[in-house]
């Protein structure tokens, strides 16, 4: 049923009014768009968004939701290069008024059950977490249940870095801030001595690194059922 209803999700593509776009940090930008009263998505999927005010190559390529369903926006971010793809070109010049399309939300890269979880990001992966942790601060969940974000960022520049330390002083979220691969396994090895197959996995980044992650928990035990990942392409 959730396939059948994601497919269907995908194909239903809605119009969505750009407001505004800002600098999160150096080369990230995010990007709101007007949500629609109907609109509602899970915290943690993703949609799929098409340029429409001009024609470029490839003009469809998925976003993670960094906004959660409780606030009144669409905001997906991401990373722009100097020299940006056809795509981020398009992005980079929306104006107020313009418009996107949007097939879904779609994706089961969420929190489903009370289970102690571990949010690992990698760079510009924070964006699913975004959505599920200011959810949680929303409905005021974040007490039911240990969460622990583990932040990998070499460049430290730890994109919505103000917001999840409010977070994390409102409710029992907490978040650690690393920069190397030994320090994030070492943070790993802590929740898995404590929780083990009982917590719950979430990994979140570039492909390399979202494989290496897995890879790291399997070879510590944990099984492939207690980790979800969503792996993010350059483009």
């Amino acid at each position: 049923m959730s396939f059948f209803k994601d497919f269907v999700s995908i194909f239903k593509k809605r119009e969505l009014l750009f407001l505004e776009s800002y600098q999160e940090s150096e080369g990230v930008y995010s990007f709101l768009f007007e949500k629609d009263k109907d609109l509602t998505w899970e915290a943690g999927q993703y949609g799929l968004f098409s340029i429409t005010h001009k024609k470029v190559k490839n003009p469809t390529k998925p976003f993670s939701v960094a906004s959660a369903p409780t606030e009144n926006v669409i905001k997906i971010t991401t990373r722009i290069s100097d020299a940006p793809s056809d795509f981020k070109k398009a992005l980079i010049e929306l104006k107020q008024g313009m418009k996107v399309k949007m097939g879904g939300p779609v994706g089961s890269f969420c929190l489903q059950d009370n289970s102690p979880s571990l949010l690992i990001a990698g760079g510009i992966g924070i964006t699913p977490f975004r959505s599920i942790l200011k959810q949680l601060e929303a409905e005021g969940n974040g007490s039911k249940m240990p969460i622990h974000l583990l932040y990998m960022d070499g460049k430290k520049s730890y994109i919505y870095k103000d917001e999840l330390d409010e977070m994390a002083n409102n409710t029992s979220i907490s978040v650690t801030y690393l920069d190397s691969s030994h320090d994030l396994n070492q943070e790993i090895d802590k929740f898995n001595a404590k929780y083990k197959n009982d917590g719950k996995y979430f990994v979140a980044g570039p492909k390399s690194m979202v494989d290496s992650v897995t890879s790291y928990l399997q070879s510590n035990d944990i099984s492939k059922r207690n980790i979800k990942k969503d792996a993010f392409y350059g483009y």
